[in-house]
Formats: structure tokens, C-alpha cells, sequence
């Protein structure tokens, strides 16, 4: 007769998408270490800037700064445990760690897609409404969107966590390299009634679709607007064009990453189905910062000034 285990029993659960990592653990541990330290130097030397320096107390950078602090929040729960976990002889982590990283994952995605979203928001009103960008956009509105951003996520998946907790387990197997909450949902016992928790998932996602839709919609008017001048194109190439390719990298990277978990067969390569996992804590915390790093004069002339202040 198999073992049953329960909510008051199952204190570890075990992280099995390692077993294909630890042939190159060392390898694995030098990129991943160099990576979070190269995200921890670029996005921490954003904020500094962007908080240090008047000129950049506008909406555009603050939300950039606000991202930035996001990335920072999202691979602080990944990198150090995952670093952890490839210099130990065994992968595991508690069930209320596992409770807690699960939730500072899906807090980290769904709160960088609420800025994006605010971030599509500020470019429409400054392009297809540049008059009343002032009086709409002002420092309480968007203080106001940026708490709405960070707090509805931590609001939703701290439901969505409470919503776990009432489970029943039967496994402690994780196929992962961190802990996702929709497949903690999984090993519950057959039986476990987790029809609420399906529920409050599909809820969740269909509030962030609505996000989506949202941007496609300013995006529409953004377009439309530009066509007609010269001007606003120029204001679209320059400040639009780094939002946009990261909006669209980040989508790719989130529906490619739950279509992989939910739909792809075990059969596919462990090293492929890892790698599809970690792209959400690797490529929008180094590009987004290099993007508009480079992208927007304003940041750009004033790391310039500072790389030249230091050769003198």
C-alpha cells in the first residue's frame, strides 16, 4: 500500500529537474553565478542613477526604476537557492519555503506585467494625449499605479497560497528547478477537492490577459497617432521601441513557459524544459535594464558622464 502523505507530514519537497544538471554543476554554477551578478550590478546601477538624478524624476523612469526593483525582488527568490541547490548532494526545500518562493514567482511575473501594462499607459497618454499628460500623469497617480501594480499581485497570491495550504499531498516529487504553485496543486491527494484552486488560477490569468489586451489597445492608438507626424514617430522609436520589445519578450517567454508546464509531454529533454523555466528570470532582468540603458538619452548621456568622471 503507498505511503499517503498530508499537509501536517509533508515538511520537503524534492526539486527532481536537477538530475540533469548535476553532470555540469560546476559549469551550471559559474554562468548562473556570473548572470545574477551582472543582473544585480545593472539593475541595482539603474535605480541608483535614475533615484540620484533630478532630471530623471519623470514617469517614463521611475516606472523603470520601479521594474528594475521588481527584476531585483524576482531572481533574488531563484538564483541563491538555486546556487545553493547545485553545490548540495541533495535538492530540496521545505514546504513552507517552497510555499514562499512559489508565491514571490508569480508576485515577480504578474507585478512586471502590471508595470509594463502602466508603462504602455504613460507612453499613450504622452503621445496621443501630450496635453493632458501633466494633469493626468502627475506624482500621486502615479504613486497610486505603481502600489495597485505591486499590491494586487501580492493580494491575489497570497489567496492563491492560503488556497494551497488546505491541501492534502500525496508527493513531495516537484519536476522543477524552483517551486510553482500550480504544481504543488498537483500532488494533492486524488480526491482533494482543488476545483477552487482552478478556479482562482483561471481568474488570475484572465485578469492579466485583460492586461494584455489593454496594451494592445493603447498600442493601437499609439501607432495610429505616429503615423501621422513626424515628430511622435520619432518620440515612438526612441521611447516606445524598448518598451515594445520587451513587452513582447516577456509574453513570449510567460505563455511559452505555461503552455511548456502545462501541455508538453515528459518525454521532451529535462535540459530544454529547464531552460524554458529560467528564461523569465534571465532575459528581462539583463535586457530591460541594457535596453533603455542604451535606448533613452537621457540615461545613456548620464552613464556616459559617469564612465567619463571615473577615466579622468
Amino acid at each position: 500500500m503507498d505511503r499517503v502523505y498530508n499537509v501536517s507530514t509533508v515538511r520537503v519537497f524534492t526539486l527532481s529537474a536537477f538530475n540533469d544538471t548535476m553532470s555540469h554543476r560546476v559549469t551550471i554554477f559559474s554562468l548562473s553565478l556570473l548572470c545574477y551578478s551582472l543582473i544585480l550590478f545593472i539593475n541595482v546601477s539603474l535605480v541608483v542613477i535614475i533615484i540620484l538624478d533630478e532630471n530623471l524624476h519623470e514617469p517614463m523612469y521611475i516606472l523603470l526604476c520601479v521594474s528594475c526593483i521588481n527584476g531585483l525582488y524576482g531572481t533574488s527568490s531563484f538564483y541563491p537557492k538555486f546556487l545553493f541547490d547545485l553545490l548540495s548532494s541533495s535538492q530540496v526545500v521545505s514546504y513552507g519555503g517552497c510555499l514562499c518562493q512559489a508565491f514571490a514567482m508569480y508576485s515577480f511575473v504578474c507585478s512586471d506585467t502590471s508595470i509594463l501594462t502602466v508603462m504602455a499607459y504613460d507612453r499613450y497618454l504622452a503621445i496621443c494625449r501630450p496635453l493632458q499628460y501633466r494633469s493626468v500623469m502627475t506624482k500621486k497617480r502615479l504613486s497610486q499605479l505603481v502600489c495597485i501594480s505591486w499590491l494586487t499581485p501580492f493580494c491575489i497570491f497570497s489567496i492563491n497560497i492560503l488556497l494551497t495550504t488546505r491541501l492534502t499531498f500525496c508527493g513531495t516529487d516537484i519536476q522543477r528547478l524552483f517551486c510553482v504553485n500550480w504544481l504543488i496543486v498537483k500532488l494533492a491527494c486524488p480526491g482533494t477537492d482543488t476545483f477552487v484552486n482552478n478556479v482562482f488560477a483561471m481568474t488570475t490569468l484572465s485578469i492579466y490577459t485583460g492586461h494584455l489586451l489593454f496594451v494592445v489597445w493603447t498600442y493601437m492608438y499609439v501607432v495610429k497617432t505616429c503615423v501621422k507626424s513626424k515628430k511622435d514617430r520619432a518620440k515612438f522609436m526612441q521611447t516606445c521601441v524598448p518598451h515594445l520589445i520587451s513587452l513582447l519578450t516577456f509574453f513570449v517567454i510567460v505563455v511559452s513557459d505555461l503552455m511548456h508546464m502545462r501541455f508538453t509531454s515528459k518525454d521532451s529533454p529535462q535540459s530544454f524544459r529547464n531552460f524554458v523555466a529560467v528564461a523569465v528570470l534571465f532575459f528581462p532582468p539583463i535586457m530591460n535594464p541594457l535596453l533603455y540603458g542604451f535606448k533613452l538619452n537621457k540615461i545613456r548621456s548620464r552613464i556616459l558622464t559617469l564612465v567619463h568622471v571615473r577615466q579622468r
